[in-house]
């Protein structure tokens, strides 16, 4: 009986977490469009989400361009289609590695930050004291942040992908034997607008859900110092995981032809 009654607990406890959670959704959500609006928070949002995140997206994403011009010569070039480096470095890039690498490195930075924040701020009752001051914490301190995230993360991920095949063209013409110039042209030759657009539509689900659970889980964080350290592993872990499935259904739905 004690089994079958921590499986019940379990799940009890698992749909309250997803009603929790879509309710505090359906609050933020409202929120963006209801005022007042605070566009000096949003404004500090996102230089602090958007500009001081670009050095470690910069630097991941262009080695990540260089790492995948290498790994697919060595593959192409096993049938002798080393011609086709450009583009696949290109699309990989473009609808894959840019969002997602680009997003869990946020994550890690943004969520973990915004969770670590807005946790302290309840744990020493500042949320309250707000609640006092008839300021709507959602608002204030939700809001800001999420609109934040949805438009700084295509804006990262744009730059992202840049840097990505700039990544890959050095790699391939410094360290492969590729013409700069037929590369460049190979590169252009495939470019897609719908492989832009559909890795900067993911880049803003991403940033959506990086800001969605870093402020969910900082607003709920309990028990002082340990409850912000226990909210702010939760905001990375769980940002990190709706990422990654979030790409799989996207990438069913934007290629579905």
């Amino acid at each position: 009986m004690n089994f079958f009654a921590f499986i019940g607990r379990a799940t009890i406890d698992f749909f309250a977490q997803i009603g929790r959670l879509a309710t505090f959704t359906w609050s933020a959500i409202s929120g963006v469009v209801r005022p007042p609006f605070y566009w000096a928070l949003l404004a500090q949002q996102l230089m602090r989400i958007g500009y001081f995140s670009l050095p470690v997206v910069g630097l991941t994403a262009f080695f990540t361009g260089g790492v995948l011009a290498l790994q697919i010569y060595i593959g192409a070039s096993r049938y002798g289609a080393e011609a086709f480096v450009p583009a696949v470095v290109l699309v990989g890039i473009t609808r894959e590695l840019g969002p997602v690498i680009a997003g869990l490195m946020v994550a890690g930075r943004v969520a973990a930050a915004i969770a670590a924040e807005i946790g302290t701020m309840r744990v020493t009752e500042q949320i309250d004291a707000l609640t006092t001051l008839s300021t709507n914490p959602i608002k204030y301190l939700v809001v800001p942040r999420l609109v934040a995230a949805v438009i700084a993360m295509p804006i990262l991920v744009a730059i992202a992908d840049s840097i990505g095949i700039f990544g890959g063209y050095v790699a391939s013409t410094h360290s492969l034997g590729f013409n700069g110039s037929v590369y460049l042209k190979n590169t252009m030759d495939s470019l897609k607008y719908s492989d832009v657009t559909s890795g900067l539509i993911k880049a803003a689900v991403f940033g959506f859900i990086i800001a969605l659970l870093g402020c969910y889980n900082g607003f709920h964080s309990r028990g002082g110092a340990r409850g912000v350290g226990t909210a702010t592993t939760s905001a990375v872990v769980s940002s990190s995981i709706l990422i990654l499935a979030a790409n799989f259904i996207l990438t069913n739905v934007l290629f579905s032809d």
